[in-house]
């Protein structure tokens, strides 16, 4: 209670937007993570040790920080590593009782947890192009055999860019984890999409239902619209690789069919499968430049690596959307716990969470993000498996928590608004690895305690 309240009225002597204040918050965090459980169960029950690297955790810039997407340069400065860990190892023993302690006091009377983390032990993080993490991620993908869970511990903090297309086929389970057996079974897939083209897509009216016309023009309608802000998406033949894809992921799942939202979905795979074939800034880059078989091999990969990460999410698009509902009804619980005044200030300015979270998970929050960032966070997404629904309550929740001061200060009209809207366009990796680190520290703190999300 006494930690709770100096942290209180160190937060009144700041503002909100001031260097300290910032730093303070962050260091706040820092040291809460420093206390998580080392022990993380991942889909198929396979108990692994979480990375030994927490999320990178740089020091805390600006909000107004620029950065321009490319996929060849996904690190996050030299010199921001070189500030965070003087920081980190100049914190020494004290900091370290005192993030025990804190931790202990924020999982309240949970005994097993507590004794997991006063054993726990903080190393300073390394990220995704780090020598040392490179060198993880060449001996795990070296082997006759990938071994799944290994991967995942790696993946969740960050995927070199060069490795993401390899690394995001295998956590899908869309190429096989035995290396004999992979460009085999890719051949195959990949014909097999080709067939599915050439059976569904590349038809004329006539042959189709009304239903599918009517689709397909939906689709047709979407693609133009899909991340506007980035030219790329605005060349025709991007806007048709992505029409086929959705088109047949829509014509092999009758359940749901196509739902808007998912043509936002398609994105981050195309991205990453065209970055095998296309250099540089994804600003320069051009359709036009690739072979039709290259094309075609970056559509197939993209609709069954969709079709993977969907199949663990099924009824989030099926009629009136239950997964979705649900979720959004479990976000509500969640910041009602860990953030009483905003949860409490929403609700009295009649706010409801299917208002603006609705969007959240039926887009993943690539509406929400800068798109350079999408993939890094698509990284953790891919490595949570068939966890992902649960968790993406925690990181929505975390990424609300970050507008939380002010969002108290907004009535109604103003909230809708300002989350409609949010200011993330000059956000870096920096604030993305904040919202992951939050989120993984109260799902280590709730996921296992439902009871004291009901208290």
């Amino acid at each position: 209670m006494s930690n709770s309240s100096s942290r209180e009225e160190d937060r009144d002597k700041e503002s909100p937007g001031s260097p300290s204040a910032l730093d303070s918050r962050f260091n706040q965090t820092l040291r809460n993570v420093q206390g998580l459980l080392k022990g993380r169960s991942f889909p198929g029950k396979i108990l692994i040790t979480r990375r030994s690297e927490p999320p990178d955790q740089s020091v805390l810039l600006s909000p107004n920080t620029g950065r321009r997407y490319s996929e060849s340069n996904n690190d996050h400065g030299e010199h921001g590593d070189r500030l965070t860990e003087e920081k980190l190892q100049n914190r020494g023993s004290a900091d370290m009782n005192s993030s025990v302690n804190e931790a202990k006091s924020e999982t309240m009377d949970s005994e097993s947890t507590s004794k997991e983390i006063h054993n726990s032990k903080f190393t300073v993080g390394a990220r995704s192009t780090d020598s040392a993490r490179l060198m993880k991620f060449t001996k795990e993908l070296s082997g006759p055999t990938v071994y799944l869970e290994n991967l995942r511990q790696l993946a969740w903090s960050g995927v070199p860019p060069y490795l993401r297309p390899t690394v995001w086929r295998l956590l899908l389970g869309y190429a096989p984890s035995n290396s004999d057996r992979r460009e085999g079974v890719l051949r195959r897939k990949r014909q097999e999409y080709l067939d599915c083209v050439a059976q569904h897509y590349d038809i004329s009216d006539i042959d189709r239902t009304d239903e599918e016309i009517n689709m397909l023009r939906q689709i047709g309608v979407d693609c133009p619209r899909t991340v506007p802000d980035v030219s790329f998406f605005q060349q025709i033949e991007v806007q048709k690789s992505l029409e086929r894809i959705l088109y047949i992921w829509a014509i092999r799942h009758p359940a749901s069919g196509y739902v808007q939202g998912i043509n936002d979905l398609a994105t981050p795979f195309l991205v990453v499968f065209l970055s095998e074939y296309l250099e540089g800034s994804i600003d320069t880059w051009s359709m036009a430049d690739l072979s039709p078989e290259k094309i075609s091999n970056v559509e197939a990969d993209c609709y069954w690596c969709l079709s993977k990460m969907l199949d663990g999410m099924q009824d989030h698009y099926t009629f009136a959307q239950p997964g979705i509902q649900r979720l959004v009804f479990k976000l509500k619980e969640l910041v009602r716990r860990i953030d009483e005044p905003v949860s409490r200030h929403m609700e009295d300015q009649g706010l409801e969470f299917l208002q603006f979270a609705f969007r959240w998970f039926n887009c993943l929050l690539i509406r929400e993000i800068p798109f350079h960032l999408v993939t890094r966070l698509w990284d953790t997404y891919l490595a949570e498996g068939d966890a992902l629904p649960d968790f993406l309550v925690y990181i929505f929740a975390s990424f609300l928590s970050t507008w939380s001061d002010k969002l108290q200060k907004l009535e109604f009209q103003e909230m809708v608004m300002f989350i409609q809207h949010l200011p993330t366009l000059n956000w870096s990796h920096v604030e993305l690895e904040m919202v992951l680190s939050r989120a993984y520290m109260w799902h280590t703190m709730f996921n296992n305690s439902p009871s004291h999300l009901a208290s």
